[in-house]
């Protein structure tokens, strides 16, 4: 029995909605990297963009458990000398919502270039409104 290795030119795109609200970080973060990276098709390939365009909407509603918000820290290099800057869950949430569920599941996607081009099918949107209706993205319940 020999191993099936899908070909790019025969996997077929979906789009995929996933509302955030009251859903914890993590738990969505994970489950969102993995239709990102297409591990949800029987014939997963590691080393081929199988993975759908996901978009996430109300990701101002995520939650995180415990004191996560104002303990955990999101650190930043500006590149200069002794440019490491941090700042708390909470300060990065009030500037960009949308900031911490998309470091969440970026940082779950490999770190090559194949992971760069499954970072860009990702769309994260504050709000309930976004503008991809025209692609008819398939309710998805995590």
């Amino acid at each position: 029995m020999r191993t099936y290795l899908a070909k790019p030119k025969e996997i077929q795109e979906t789009w995929h909605l996933v509302d955030a609200e009251g859903k914890t970080l993590g738990r969505l973060a994970a489950r969102v990297a993995s239709y990102l990276r297409g591990k949800h098709r029987p014939t997963f390939t590691p080393n081929v963009d199988m993975g759908d365009h996901v978009v996430v909407i109300n990701a101002e509603k995520i939650k995180l458990t415990g004191d996560k918000m104002r303990t955990k820290t999101y650190a930043y290099h500006t590149g200069y000398p002794g440019g490491l800057k941090s700042a708390t869950a909470e300060q990065v949430f009030a500037k960009d919502p949308t900031r911490l569920l998309r470091t969440a599941i970026e940082g779950m996607l490999p770190k090559t270039p194949l992971g760069k081009k499954l970072a860009k099918k990702l769309r994260v949107y504050a709000g309930a409104v976004h503008p991809h209706q025209a692609q008819q993205p398939q309710s998805l319940s995590l």
